[in-house]
C-alpha cells in the first residue's frame, strides 16, 4: 500500500534520474527535493536545494531513500525498471518516465507536471518545446547533412532513442538508427559507407571530457568534422534536450 500524506500534491520528492531532477527544475519544485542521485547535482547548479545523495542512478541506496519518506520518487528508463518495482514494494509513490522518442520526451514534461501538481507548468513547459522545436526546424539547410552520433566508444555505439528525430530537428539526416530504437554497436563499414559530414560525441557519463581523436585516431576512412557536445544535452531526455538540439543546429549551420 502507498503512504499518503493526506494531499495529493507531493510536498517531499526524491529524484532518482538525472532527467527528471532537470524538468523538475525548470518546472520549479526543486526546492521540494529531498533526495538526488549522485548524477544530479550539476542539474541543481543555480538553485536553493541540498538533498541527500543517495548513490548511483542504477543502485540508490533504498534504505536511506525510504528513511527520506518521500511523498514521491521519480524514476527513468527502462534500465531503472527494477529500481522503480523496488521502491513500488516498499509502499512509496513512483513516477516513471520511460520515453523513447522526441515526442514522447516533451510529452513527459506535461506528465511530471501533473505528477508533481503544477499541471499548468508542465503543459506550458511542453508547449514552449513544442515550439522551439518548430522554429529550429524551420530553419533547416535546404542540403541536409549526413550525421553519425556516439554514445559509447567502446565498442562504438550510434546513438538511438530520442537522437535520430533530435538530429533531424537540426537539419541533419542520420542514417544509422530508427527514431525509438535503442543505441546500437555500429560497424566501421557501415560508418564508411553513410560517409558522415559530422560526428558528434556525446559519451555517456563523461560531459565534455571526451578527446576528438576517439573518432579520428581509428582506422575509419572517413573525414567528418567531429564535435564533442555535453552528453547531458543529447542523452538527457529533459528539457536540456532542446539546448542540444540548438547546439546540433549551430554546428551544422556552420559547417
Amino acid at each position: 500500500m502507498r503512504r499518503s500524506r493526506g494531499s495529493t500534491v507531493p510536498r517531499r520528492i526524491v529524484s532518482l534520474a538525472p532527467a527528471a531532477t532537470a524538468t523538475l527544475r525548470e518546472l520549479g519544485v526543486a526546492d521540494r527535493l529531498v533526495g538526488v542521485t549522485s548524477h544530479c547535482p550539476r542539474e541543481l547548479a543555480g538553485v536553493d536545494a541540498d538533498p541527500a545523495v543517495l548513490g548511483g542512478w542504477l543502485n540508490p541506496d533504498l534504505d536511506r531513500l525510504d528513511a527520506l519518506d518521500p511523498d514521491l520518487v521519480c524514476t527513468g528508463d527502462a534500465l531503472q525498471a527494477d529500481v522503480r518495482d523496488a521502491i513500488r514494494d516498499r509502499g512509496l509513490a513512483v513516477h516513471h518516465a520511460d520515453a523513447t522518442t522526441l515526442d514522447g520526451v516533451v510529452e513527459g514534461f506535461a506528465e511530471l507536471g501533473r505528477a508533481v501538481g503544477r499541471p499548468d507548468a508542465g503543459a506550458t513547459l511542453a508547449a514552449d518545446s513544442r515550439e522551439r522545436l518548430a522554429r529550429l526546424r524551420d530553419r533547416a539547410p535546404a542540403t541536409r547533412p549526413t550525421v553519425y552520433c556516439e554514445e559509447w566508444a567502446e565498442p562504438p555505439m550510434a546513438a538511438g532513442n530520442w537522437v535520430p528525430e533530435a538530429v533531424a530537428a537540426a537539419g541533419g539526416r542520420y542514417p544509422f538508427v530508427d527514431p525509438g530504437e535503442r543505441s546500437r554497436p555500429v560497424a566501421r563499414a557501415e560508418v564508411e559507407a553513410a560517409d558522415p559530414d559530422h560526428a558528434v560525441l556525446h559519451l555517456c557519463g563523461r560531459g565534455t571530457d571526451v578527446d576528438p581523436a576517439t573518432i579520428t585516431d581509428r582506422d575509419w576512412d572517413v573525414d567528418p568534422a567531429v564535435h564533442v557536445v555535453d552528453d547531458a544535452l543529447l542523452n538527457q531526455p529533459s528539457p536540456n534536450l532542446l539546448d542540444g538540439i540548438d547546439r546540433l543546429a549551430d554546428l551544422f549551420h556552420e559547417g
